[in-house]
């Protein structure tokens, strides 16, 4: 969830115009890695929680794609955008981690 609100924090400070585009999509799959670890832990079987948590991973894909896009535009420091990567990575970790022990049960 931390992840999610510094993704909040960094939109605030993009340009207008990417109100509907870039901002949409960062806000839309930054929110879509926790809620499918949520449902996927509040389905039945250990297969489907793991196909939830491959989506929250392609999530996290999305958005450290993003987050390189507005770099690349000039929209947020290199240092900035470097930070929440290295968060991205921090939580892909957790899950993989989370992801071989339910497939160990």
């Amino acid at each position: 969830m931390i992840l999610v609100e510094e993704v909040y924090k960094l939109i605030r400070i993009l340009p207008p115009e990417e109100k509907f585009g870039l901002c949409d999509q960062m806000r839309r799959c930054s929110v879509s890695i926790p809620s499918n670890i949520a449902e996927g832990h509040k389905r039945n079987s250990d297969k489907e929680f793991l196909h939830f948590l491959s989506i929250s991973k392609g999530s996290l894909g999305e958005l450290e794609t993003q987050l390189l896009l507005c770099q690349r535009l000039g929209y947020a420091d290199g240092r900035y955008v470097s930070e929440l990567c290295s968060k991205v990575i921090e939580v892909d970790k957790m899950i993989a981690g989370l992801m071989t022990r339910i497939s160990k049960l």
